[in-house]
């Protein structure tokens, strides 16, 4: 067989990361401490033109590659784009973090590219083992920057937890689709969503693959009762780790369930539809309610993380066009409010010390005003007020819900959003209401100010013309 050279066009993004990485990985070794900054600067630039190579190379329809085994659409093009934008603006509000604890070391830089890698295999797999490779990538990324500040117990057991649990999950994928391979004769989405129409087909293997595999979702996504390595994790890594892991990868994730459920196991949406909807309900009730009672913001965001997966989550239960477009709008819009709500976070934090405390927030309006607002905003919007994109977020994903007469459901979804409302208000609360503990003039460079500024404006503006988002992920399904 001859290979045909143009069959690399459609992955070229994915091509250029790796080379990027490879090359980062190369000339960090060179490089003095003080020169640091050489590593952060080449990561940047490859993520813009990682940006331009997508754009350019975007086809005008769906291309399948490499035996079927990738996939090139609109929807990966555009949660590309998002992972990249999204990554960057992590790396950004990391870098004097990192400085300021001498961890400003290339190997973040290498590691954070190569997970951007694993999201980007994940979001253009078109079978069941190129899934399960970018999965894996991403994941062992993770493991490793999770205990990047080596000197930290918190971060070793975050680490541990994480792998540990992790290993179970991916072990419990791997049963899922095996068990589908035995029952349909194939790994290929479009291979298996055409088996699962043969009559002959053994449905009872079927579901239980279904159920291995969901379970191995509901753990990358942060699910409730798959929850348990998420308040352990953002406890415990360094904050810079957090803010990259606590945004894109729910963008992966989303791919992930799309790819999975919808484009393999699309015959069985009455089989997964239900398992969703209990994965759903549970998160958002047990994350609303427990997040009450935190003291640690990074573990209050944890766990308001797995209150919005359960949103996210019913999106796709929908199964329509609508709920999968409200579905995305959604973890498009989770990741830029949870990069914008760590960057405060970092930005509080100094040598030293940690802004982890919901006190270390108090009187936040009197110490700087600007940032106190931006602050607002994001709380805002993760509390669904209006007229900020986080409210509209949340009723893209209720209305998909309603159409498809299960107003129940979105009755739950509001129901706990109110309570998550409380947690969201009560940092408000703090930090114009009770007076200032810690004096300390807050300092970030201007790189850093601008990006948190258009960060926190985002919340207003995505919200007032929501619109253009959501035009682009209507487009993405057609």
């Amino acid at each position: 067989m001859q290979f045909d050279t143009s069959s690399l066009i459609p992955v070229l993004p994915e091509i250029f990361i790796l080379t990027a990485a490879c090359v980062v990985l190369v000339v960090d070794l060179f490089l003095k401490d003080e020169q640091r900054v050489i590593s952060y600067g080449m990561t940047q630039i490859s993520l813009l033109l990682a940006i331009v190579i997508t754009l350019m190379t975007a086809p005008a329809e769906t291309r399948i590659v490499f035996d079927g085994s990738v996939v090139r659409d609109g929807m990966s093009d555009i949660l590309k784009i998002a992972i990249f934008i999204i990554s960057g603006g992590a790396f950004l509000y990391s870098k004097e973090y990192l400085r300021d604890r001498d961890l400003f070391k290339g190997e973040y830089y290498v590691l954070g590219l190569f997970a951007v890698l694993g999201m980007m295999v994940m979001v253009s797999a078109n079978s069941f083992l190129t899934v399960y490779l970018g999965l894996e990538l991403l994941a062992l990324c993770f493991y490793a920057l999770v205990a990047f500040n080596r000197d930290s117990e918190d971060g070793s057991e975050a680490a541990m937890k994480y792998f540990v649990l992790g290993a179970l999950a991916s072990g419990m994928l791997l049963y899922g689709i095996s068990m589908i391979y035995g029952a349909t004769g194939s790994i290929g989405f479009q291979a298996v969503s055409e088996g699962l129409a043969n009559p002959d087909v053994n449905k009872m293997v079927l579901v239980f693959g279904l159920v291995f595999v969901v379970i191995g979702l509901a753990f990358k996504f942060g699910a409730v009762p798959f929850h348990m390595w998420v308040p352990d994790v953002y406890q415990g890594a360094p904050t810079a780790v957090v803010t990259f892991l606590g945004s894109t990868p729910k963008i992966a994730a989303f791919a992930l369930a799309m790819r999975m459920l919808v484009d393999g196991l699309g015959g069985l949406h009455g089989d997964w539809q239900y398992m969703l909807v209990i994965l759903a309900i549970l998160s958002m009730g047990v994350g609303n309610v427990f997040a009450i009672a935190q003291g640690n913001i990074k573990r209050m965001l944890a766990y308001s993380t797995i209150s919005h997966v359960g949103f996210i989550l019913l999106g796709i239960l929908a199964g329509t066009s609508k709920g999968y477009t409200a579905a995305m709008f959604y973890s498009i819009v989770y990741a830029i409010m949870a990069l914008g709500a760590f960057g405060i976070v970092m930005l509080l934090s100094r040598r030293g010390f940690e802004a982890e405390n919901l006190e270390d927030y108090k009187g936040l309006g009197e110490r700087s005003p600007w940032f106190a607002g931006m602050m607002l905003l994001v709380m805002f919007s993760m509390a669904g007020v209006p007229p900020t994109v986080g409210f509209f977020a949340k009723m893209f994903v209720l209305e998909a819900v309603i159409s498809i007469d299960m107003t129940w459901l979105a009755l739950v979804g509001v129901f706990f959003s109110i309570i998550g409302a409380f947690y969201y208000l009560r940092i408000v609360k703090l930090m114009y209401f009770d007076k200032p503990v810690d004096e300390t003039p807050l300092t970030a460079g201007m790189d850093t100010q601008i990006a948190l500024t258009i960060n926190g404006l985002s919340m207003l503006v995505l919200g007032m013309f929501p619109a253009s988002l959501l035009s682009l992920c209507a487009a993405a399904f057609g």
